[in-house]
């Protein structure tokens, strides 16, 4: 009976010993956080109030360093985050020059405690003064180009060019920045084995785009998908260049030209389609052969390449 006594007064005794340490640390934290202290900040600075023609250039430097003097209780919430973001009006709180936006740092400093709260008082702010450059707004259409890496089942193809949903887009910009901007590309489309119409949206690249705006950022990208099949027709050469007291034969008289185009159109293909020519070399009398350049050929056939590269020829006086 007394070992079991003894066995609860101990128990009793650590859960007491337990609680006071317990306590004395609230305490000790309490009495901790009741203190002042200072911390750094960093404080990002944002314009606001723009003119709707003006937008800043985001190399400025827009960063604030503060130390801040409160309590420990009220530093609490930042303890695992030191960044703020404050605005301030581009009109009453900043000087406007022809190119940029100057803010005083520490003529503002009030301002900066109106916006912690009461509890806190600021010490110092560095750098004293912030510089926001400026640019006023341009805007142009340009044209959108398509970048794909599109391959075919086996016989077919697109048919024609593609379409786009929009034949140019909007930009918007600082004017030296859009000047030199002729077209925008599109990311890339990425299809494989592709035998039907080709419909896809496509959003545009802006990644290297900065402080300039697209409208719209995407298009809609068609191509009508056909039946392609390859055919070979023979075709005279022609010399040109050719001087009026010389009389030139070549070997061979005709090339074998092959084309891919769509089935529909295959049997509309005929050798009045296409012109192969060799230019004559009047001032070097040292080459041997004529390079045969197909220089026509029909809009409906997709690609088309000459059999021959060379053609000989004989010069009869």
């Amino acid at each position: 009976m007394k070992a079991k006594l003894s066995k609860i007064i101990r128990k009793r005794t650590v859960k007491q010993f337990t609680a006071f340490v317990a306590l004395a640390f609230v305490f000790l934290v309490f009495s901790k956080l009741s203190n002042d202290y200072r911390q750094n900040f960093s404080i990002a600075i944002n314009p606001t109030n723009l003119d709707d023609d003006l937008v800043l250039i985001e190399d400025s430097t827009n960063v604030v360093t503060a130390v801040i003097e409160s309590k420990g209780f009220a530093l609490l919430p930042y303890i695992f985050s030191k960044t703020l973001v404050f605005d301030f009006d581009s009109k009453n709180d900043m000087t406007k020059t022809d190119e940029a936006f100057v803010f005083d740092v520490s003529k503002h400093k009030y301002l900066f405690e109106e916006k912690l709260g009461e509890s806190y008082v600021v010490r110092s702010l560095k750098p004293d003064t912030l510089v926001f450059e400026y640019a006023r707004l341009a805007s142009k259409r340009v044209p959108v180009t398509l970048v794909s890496d599109i391959s075919y089942a086996i016989g077919f193809d697109v048919l024609g060019d593609f379409s786009f949903s929009t034949d140019s887009v909007r930009i918007v910009g600082p004017e030296e920045l859009i000047a030199p901007i002729e077209t925008i590309e599109t990311e890339v489309l990425k299809l494989n084995g592709v035998k039907e119409n080709i419909q896809e949206v496509v959003e545009l690249d802006i990644n290297n785009l900065k402080n300039i705006e697209i409208f719209p950022k995407s298009v809609t990208v068609k191509g009508e998908v056909s039946r392609f099949t390859e055919g070979t027709l023979e075709i005279p050469v022609l010399v040109t260049n050719q001087p009026d007291d010389v009389q030139v034969n070549v070997f061979p008289k005709s090339v074998t030209v092959s084309f891919y185009v769509d089935l529909q159109n295959y049997k509309e293909i005929s050798p009045s389609d296409f012109i192969v020519e060799c230019e004559f070399p009047v001032d070097d009398s040292s080459v041997s052969y004529l390079v045969p350049k197909l220089v026509k050929k029909p809009d409906i056939v997709k690609r088309s390449s000459i059999k021959q590269k060379r053609i000989d020829f004989i010069i009869i006086q």
